[in-house]
């Protein structure tokens, strides 16, 4: 802790940009708490309160910008990466999508503050197709109001932070490993809600049994794709036959999906978690025959089997909340399409 306040005296406006770029680019570091204290301390004027704002603005606006560009360019691989990696792979991207169909660019405002989403939202809107300019305006009122947040409440309450960084500095190692088994504790209790999820009893098919069953003549699975809509704009491949519906919707039709066949279920994400959810809600509704798709979309696809490619529209509500103005209108049009499968509607022609 030592160490922490001579770097912020000696170089303070480096490391709080420093710090907080490696925290918007992914790397797990406390870049919140470390603006607090770094207003705490410009409070007694050894820091400029105006400069650490302008710092850590732009190290959100760089950070953020990397991420979007990434999602712009290669769309779903890097969404995947980034679940995969996350400890809350469940919300990571149904959240973000959700976020942005309802607020478009204020989306990332708010993402700001919602752990486990927040590195996802710059890269979920370069896939939707947000403009550039819409993305560099909102991100950067989004960064000035996070940052601005975390610097006043270190300059509001400075008096008791310089008391808590002195008591601190005296505890030394302690003080430091202290810290870090509050913060192991943290990230145990993540992957233990983790795991319990995947350990749930969910039957799981695999890929070649999937293809098995539906190379059958007879009692074909349905299978169905509980993808996000945005998440199946951003990757619209499917399963061949496949329904789409998303799992927000899974309860409101599963009057009309049939009982008395296999239902398989599937999205992209790590440990089928969303399909796995899905097959909850309907075991609870009374469906015996549900089951995860093991590996998901990706599985299906690298193991070659075929993949289709849905029918998109463009709609005025994802028009609106991804794009700009007149200028952007033809390649926002191209980029920030609704998945409409060429399917019937669920009815009873699904049974």
């Amino acid at each position: 802790m030592e160490t922490l306040v001579e770097l912020l005296l000696g170089h303070g406006l480096l490391v709080v940009f420093v710090a907080t770029l490696a925290a918007r680019a992914g790397v797990p570091l406390p870049a919140a708490p470390l603006l607090v204290v770094a207003g705490g301390m410009a409070a007694g004027e050894a820091l400029s309160l105006p400069l650490a704002l302008a710092a850590a603005t732009l190290a959100n606006v760089l950070g953020d910008a990397v991420w979007y560009q990434a999602g712009r360019r290669y769309g779903h691989r890097v969404l995947r990466l980034l679940c995969r990696i996350s400890l809350s792979p469940d919300s990571c991207v149904r959240q973000s999508e959700s976020l942005i169909d309802r607020w478009g660019g204020r989306s990332l405002l708010a993402a700001k503050f919602l752990p486990g989403i927040s590195v996802v939202a710059a890269p979920m809107a370069g896939a939707l197709g947000m403009s550039v300019r819409r993305f560099v305006v909102f991100d950067l009122v989004a960064g000035a109001v996070w940052s601005a947040l975390f610097l006043g409440l270190g300059r509001l309450l400075h008096e008791q932070i310089l008391q808590v960084l002195e008591v601190m500095t005296q505890a030394g190692i302690f003080a430091t490993v202290a810290l870090l088994l509050v913060v192991a504790a943290l990230v145990a209790q993540r992957a233990w809600r983790r795991w319990r999820g995947r350990a749930r009893e969910i039957r799981r098919i695999d890929v070649d049994e999937l293809h098995s069953l539906l190379e059958l003549g007879e009692d074909q699975p349905l299978v169905i794709d509980v993808r996000g809509e945005a998440s199946r704009g951003v990757d619209p491949r499917r399963i061949p036959g496949a329904l789409s519906i998303a799992l927000k919707a899974v309860a409101e039709h599963a009057a009309q999906l049939p009982r008395e066949r296999l239902l398989v279920l599937y999205c992209n994400c790590p440990n089928e978690i969303t399909a796995a959810k899905a097959a909850q809600q309907l075991a609870g509704l009374g469906f015996k025959r549900v089951a995860a798709l093991v590996g998901g979309l990706d599985g299906w696809a690298e193991s070659g089997r075929p993949v289709e490619t849905a029918a998109l529209v463009q709609t005025p509500q994802r028009k609106a909340a991804v794009c700009t103005g007149a200028s952007h209108s033809d390649s926002c049009a191209s980029s920030t399409a609704q998945t409409v499968s060429e399917q019937p509607a669920i009815s009873s022609d699904v049974t």
